[in-house]
């Protein structure tokens, strides 16, 4: 079986790193939630950037800085649109998803936080959209309110419109679940939080590979994605922001590049969006991140997404069949993500016993501890799907779940 929209077995060809075995076996990755593999033409683009045009941006005239340059806010471009964003101003390069939430948190918290005030979060994000809310807060007095979802991993969007209030300043939310693939109501979160005067920043790291993103038609105040996830590089990523937003947020890290003027009496900041890109850059990251976007591109966010749900639709179906597994995230709205138990047999065992059948999946908590607290357990499985899957790897994972429970109960 294949999609009529993607190409699947082209796509695969495309992904050196698939042609290899795991322990004797076929090598099946359904790990991409953590980081996906990377296309012949990101790698091939990185070595191309290091082996004939490798310099130092922005500070040079001679040829070989005037060709990274280029190359490396040509990448701004691409992003603007990938995102729809208004102008490249607004795109700023960060060192991934973390980076970018720390950023806003330690910028415009720290200059809009103070007693009194709200920070609201959900129950399903990721530790990077939790932590740097709880440390902005200590510093600043304000509370951490958290939005609890249901157990079929829908969030309570009346508990949201109720503890939304004069006081909230800031949403951070995740657009995709990591761990359960809730697909969140963005639009309609972001509508509400606006109308009591609060800013929205958006966790885009599981959304942007997987959805066609639209930062205006949303209205969200700031977007974050991590490059890695995209297919490409990591150590890499993006921090959209609005451009009111940011131009009246202060500098998080002081240096080189960030600057127009320094004296010691006093320092001139540059322009967007460089007061915000301190130091060198991750130069080859940006250059990757360009070639995955025109990979990804061209292959179709929509052809992609519609592939991506039809191996989760075969493997949720498979997964009702089997005896003692029970999924964790059914939410109709859903990226596709697979998180599940297996009855009596502990997450780690599961991914070691799939590992020697070639199957790579992610076993723990998931960055997302108050995830697993929601549903009493210690960890989960994960199986996470990207667009070089196809349903015989998702049949790998069941012959492998198959053969962790004879294995087990043996």
């Amino acid at each position: 079986m294949t999609s009529a929209a993607l190409d699947v077995d082209s796509v695969r060809a495309d992904f050196p790193i698939l042609k290899q075995q795991v322990h004797g076996r076929p090598l099946v990755y359904l790990d991409s939630g953590a980081s996906a593999q990377k296309p012949e033409v990101v790698i091939q683009a990185v070595s191309d950037y290091y082996q004939r045009d490798h310099s130092n941006v922005h500070r040079g005239v001679h040829t070989l800085s005037q060709r990274a340059t280029a190359a490396y806010e040509a990448v701004r471009e691409k992003v603007c649109t990938l995102l729809n964003a208004a102008r490249t101003s607004e795109i700023i390069y960060v060192s991934g998803t973390t980076a970018a939430i720390n950023l806003v948190a330690q910028t415009y918290g720290r200059a809009n936080l103070s007693v009194g005030s709200e920070v609201l979060v959900t129950e399903m994000e990721h530790h990077a959209n939790i932590v740097p809310w709880q440390i902005a807060c200590e510093l600043s007095g304000a509370t951490l309110k958290v939005v609890p979802f249901h157990d079929n991993g829908v969030l309570d969007l009346d508990q949201y419109q109720t503890m939304l209030s004069d006081n909230t300043r800031i949403v951070a939310v995740t657009h995709i679940s990591n761990t359960l693939g809730t697909i969140n109501p963005m639009t309609e979160m972001i509508r509400l939080a606006h109308d009591v005067g609060a800013v929205v920043l958006v966790d885009g790291a599981q959304a942007v590979p997987h959805m066609t993103v639209d930062v205006q038609a949303l209205d969200c105040d700031f977007y974050a994605f991590s490059a890695h996830k995209l297919y490409g590089p990591t150590g890499f990523g993006i921090l959209y922001g609005k451009e009111s937003l940011l131009e009246a947020m202060p500098p998080w890290q002081g240096g080189g590049d960030m600057i127009k003027q320094v004296r010691f009496a006093q320092t001139t900041y540059n322009d967007l969006p460089y007061k915000f890109e301190a130091g060198t850059p991750h130069i080859a990251g940006a250059v990757g991140l360009g070639a995955a976007i025109d990979y990804v591109s061209g292959h179709g966010l929509g052809q992609i997404a519609a592939h991506e749900r039809a191996l989760l639709d075969y493997a949720q179906a498979q997964a009702s069949a089997v005896s003692g597994l029970q999924v964790f995230g059914t939410a109709p709205d859903k990226a596709a993500v697979l998180s599940f138990e297996l009855d009596g047999i502990h997450a780690h065992d599961v991914g070691t016993v799939l590992d020697h059948e070639g199957v790579a999946v992610r076993a723990g908590h998931h960055c997302a501890m108050p995830v697993m607290e929601h549903f009493g357990v210690a960890a989960t499985v994960r199986a996470s799907f990207g667009m070089y899957n196809n349903y015989d790897d998702v049949d790998a994972l069941f012959a492998g779940i198959a053969r962790t429970k004879d294995l087990m109960s043996a």
